[in-house]
């Protein structure tokens, strides 16, 4: 069983996170201004948080007494996937960049479920993950219908 999450570690997790919900919203129900702004703060966004989420597990196995380097490599994925889907928007469909953001956090999801995988807050990882993801598909569901 894992630790428990303090409180101030749930609220800024949650807090950092409403940047998916908000700016999917925005695209999907709001004015073209907004929908278009909504559209590139979730791209960005997307970039950012698979950045730190990666520095979190980079954070976690270095400092194991022996880190792994497999682990270490892993961790470093998706900042780079974050940011090379936010390099190639403009070369990508829409339904490809947010999908790629979409497959990447589930993809590093599942790498936390593995065993002997550092995880401290499994049941958080799984709160934020769902949160990425739900903003994220409700965005792919609108482009798709573009």
């Amino acid at each position: 069983m894992s630790e428990p999450v303090p409180r101030s570690i749930w609220a800024l997790a949650l807090i950092g996170m409403l940047g998916f919900p908000i700016s999917a919203a925005l695209f999907v129900y709001g004015p073209a201004p907004y929908a278009e702004r909504g559209l590139h703060f979730l791209l960005a966004w997307s970039a950012v948080m698979m950045g730190f989420l990666g520095g979190v597990r980079w954070s976690l196995e270095s400092s194991r007494a022996i880190p792994r380097a497999l682990r270490l490599g892993v961790a470093i994925l998706p900042p780079l996937v974050g940011c090379g889907l936010l390099l190639a928007r403009d070369f990508l469909e829409l339904d490809w960049s947010l999908g790629g953001y979409l497959a990447a956090f589930l993809v590093a999801w599942l790498f936390d479920q593995v065993p002997e995988t550092p995880s401290r807050f499994p049941r958080l990882m799984t709160i934020l993950t769902f949160m990425a993801c739900i903003g994220l598909a409700m965005a792919l569901e609108k482009a798709l219908r573009m």
